[in-house]
């Protein structure tokens, strides 16, 4: 019998700060309209001062366990997303394995930046696969405010804070149909977040904070991510038609309306959360696809396409029918 990886509950967290484009403004030489024009973002959350990864990640947690309706002891694996770790050790899933107060579970991290997500959905797909686990809880969390340097303009304007989640549980129904990770390291310098702590000598100036040359990542992300299109729709063999909802890391509005396109989707079946959430990485995804799930948008036995695009580079997507 084949085994398939169903999606049982969604959940999302986002802090109650808003930061607008006029509050960034008052810090560095911008304006509402020019970083709309150019992003799509009008707002984004902060973390309050003692929120952190595994703190918004416990939330949206809780919100995915509640709708699924199950014994939380009934995890056996919590995988979390994030490049904001509460600490470089333990990781934040067994920071949030002590949260849900779960005995027997495994927990681990990904840090596959904004991909992060796709790659969690993935790996977690592969234990349920084959029988390792029956209920696993993937998690996206990030305090991306902390690493952006909030008078470099070309990344400040970008950036939120918040976390999404979903529970997958065995199933003999389809439900995950394909997932497809990539990565290619010969891009490091153009989108990355050093680590002062144990830079190597001759960096050992940098300070902890993201560096991007945003013209070279846009173009890159554009192609790739036609490309995962293709390959995900071949592997499933599907037709673009086939597909009734994108749910697209959310980065730029630009990056996303050329996948739409791709696609031949109207942005009316994309789901878009960027313009009051701003980039939050690795939670971007699994946020956008909690608020379509509990908006009713995203309908029992509907196709979704996620897709993600991030530092490494990395980029990947996943195929499910909700």
């Amino acid at each position: 019998m084949t085994i398939w990886s169903n999606v049982i509950g969604t959940g999302g967290y986002l802090p109650e700060t808003i930061r607008t484009n006029d509050d960034i403004s008052t810090m560095v030489d911008t304006s509402d309209s020019w970083i709309y024009e150019r992003t799509g973002i009008k707002s984004r959350r902060i973390a309050g001062p003692r929120e952190t990864a595994s703190s918004m990640a416990e939330i949206a947690a809780r919100e995915a366990i509640d709708m699924a309706g199950i014994d939380v002891q009934a995890i056996d694996l919590i995988i979390v997303a994030t490049g904001t770790p509460d600490r470089v050790y333990p990781s934040t899933a067994c920071l949030l394995q002590q949260r849900l107060g779960i005995q027997q579970c495994v927990g681990f991290d990904v840090q596959a930046a904004c991909s992060g997500s796709i790659f969690a959905l993935s790996i977690a797909d592969q234990y349920i696969r084959t029988g390792f686990s029956k209920n696993v809880l993937v998690v996206g969390s990030e305090v991306c405010s902390r690493i952006v340097d909030w008078t470099d303009r070309s990344t400040c304007i970008l950036f939120g804070d918040g976390a999404g989640a979903v529970l997958l549980s065995a199933s003999d129904q389809p439900g995950i149909l394909s997932t497809h990770i990539h990565s290619d390291g010969g891009y490091e310098d153009l989108l990355y977040c050093p680590n002062p702590q144990v830079a190597s000598f001759d960096k050992q100036d940098e300070l902890g904070y993201i560096s991007m040359r945003g013209n070279e990542v846009f173009k890159v992300a554009v192609n790739t991510l036609g490309r995962i299109v293709d390959e995900t729709l071949e592997a499933s063999g599907l037709h673009k038609s086939d597909i009734d909802w994108l749910v697209p890391h959310q980065a730029n509005t630009r990056i996303i309306a050329a996948t739409a396109k791709k696609l031949g989707m109207s942005m009316d079946q994309v789901i878009l959360t960027l313009e009051t959430q701003g980039n939050t990485s690795s939670a971007s995804i699994l946020l956008a696809f909690n608020e379509g799930v509990r908006d009713g948008r995203i309908k029992k036995g509907q196709m979704v396409l996620m897709e993600a695009f991030g530092a490494g580079f990395t980029w990947g997507s996943a195929l499910i029918k909700y």
